[in-house]
């Protein structure tokens, strides 16, 4: 089976808006809602039995089972009766939202996520439905159970034989959008590894430098409108809370991050497709990006997305038939590329590659990419493609692709 998500912006009336709205906040109620059950279950057995919380305890029968995803949707049906508001949703989606709280526990317990908190007005921005009916697309609209036909700008064709598994609306602050999920009855291959192959680095001066001595210089997407998006921020703390001032002062912030998000995302889109043109076969470093993110220079690491920018990487790969891999990303930096001798750990200020054994002398981070290329070609069992019989050349320090950016 082969999925993919397609994304386009929804043109809703004035009443499909306020029915969108609604929905959210009756989602929101019912997840805060479970989520409060689940907590108190795990408070009332948070002590030892033979000793009770000096502060507060919760007193919950022991004959109670845990809290599921299974029983929360028998009890939701049973709420309906009590509350007529919910019956308002259609019951899929309700019950997607009860799904996502139990994913939320699930990644809690198997990838060490935090505990799940609750949601605060506003905070919740999507709900999903897991089916449509026969036929929901037509020219320009698309059919919700429910809602009904709901106008949407179509920037791209959708494939007829494809089979649109969920439809996902989110809200941001340019507008609502829904995501797509189609599916096609088919095995794609994978990609096998090629000769052309590429080593990629990234670094915080440099955004990617490879192995053949191409180098992007890294925009700093939040950093320069850091000192606008503070003045914003400063405004909406002046106004007055829940007035109309305020919401809009909030809305003028949420769209700089979400401008702030897009050109960091259609960089990363036009990287990935400039590496694509040039290489068959495209190694990368497997980094730790939570550790780097909480480091001392963490608000650089989180502005350069190289987490999306992998995750971006590998899709583009994927649609045009390149090999992706990650390796080993130790001390790619203190290992000479051209005869495998450690150098030693280099300080941040030293940008140059300069090894004592062989004399083999390039830019810092296109030396550590070419060590990625040969830890790459070694896990695949490809000899890497050198030159002057199977050795780097120098590259010169004025190199005019060390200075290659993108508009």
């Amino acid at each position: 089976m082969f999925s993919l998500t397609y994304e386009f912006r929804l043109i809703p009336t004035q009443q499909q808006r306020e029915i969108f709205q609604d929905w959210l906040e009756i989602n929101r109620k019912v997840y805060n809602y479970a989520l409060a059950e689940r907590k108190d279950w795990y408070k009332s057995r948070s002590c030892q039995i033979n000793a009770c919380s000096l502060h507060c305890e919760y007193i919950i029968s022991v004959d109670i089972p845990r809290p599921t995803y299974a029983s929360q949707c028998k009890a939701l049906t049973r709420a309906k009766e009590l509350y007529p508001d919910l019956k308002r949703v259609q019951s899929q989606v309700l019950q997607q939202t009860l799904k996502q709280l139990e994913n939320a526990f699930t990644s809690m317990w198997e990838r060490n996520f935090g505990f799940p908190r609750f949601k605060k007005v506003g905070q919740l921005r999507s709900f999903v439905f897991p089916q449509l009916g026969k036929q929901p697309l037509k020219s320009g609209c698309i059919k919700f159970p429910v809602i009904g036909w709901v106008k949407f700008r179509q920037s791209r064709d959708i494939p007829t034989d494809a089979i649109i598994k969920q439809a996902r609306i989110v809200k941001r602050a340019s507008g609502w959008y829904v995501m797509l999920t189609l599916q096609w009855d088919v095995c794609v291959p994978q990609p096998l590894p090629h000769s052309d192959a590429l080593g990629v680095d990234v670094g915080l001066m440099n955004f990617i430098a490879t192995s053949n001595g191409l180098s992007v210089k890294r925009p700093k997407f939040f950093v320069d409108l850091q000192r606008k998006l503070k003045l914003l921020q400063q405004r909406v703390n002046r106004k007055e809370l829940g007035s109309n001032n305020r919401r809009k002062a909030q809305k003028k912030v949420a769209k700089l991050h979400e401008h702030i998000a897009n050109t960091r995302k259609d960089f990363h889109w036009k990287v990935a497709n400039l590496l694509c043109d040039q290489a068959k076969t495209i190694f990368v470093e497997d980094l730790n990006f939570v550790g780097l993110s909480r480091a001392m220079l963490g608000k650089h690491c989180l502005d350069a997305g190289w987490s999306q920018f992998f995750q971006i990487l590998e899709q583009c790969c994927f649609k045009r038939g390149i090999y992706f891999q990650k390796v080993d990303a130790k001390k790619t930096s203190q290992i000479c590329p051209n005869c495998g001798t450690q150098t030693g750990k280099k300080e941040l200020s030293e940008r140059v590659h300069s090894c004592q054994i062989c004399s083999y002398t390039t830019d810092r981070d296109v030396a550590a990419a070419q060590v990625v290329l040969n830890r790459g070609c070694a896990a695949v069992g490809h000899t890497v493609k050198m030159l002057d019989e199977g050795k780097f050349t120098r590259t010169p320090m004025s190199q005019e692709s060390h200075g290659f950016s993108l508009n």
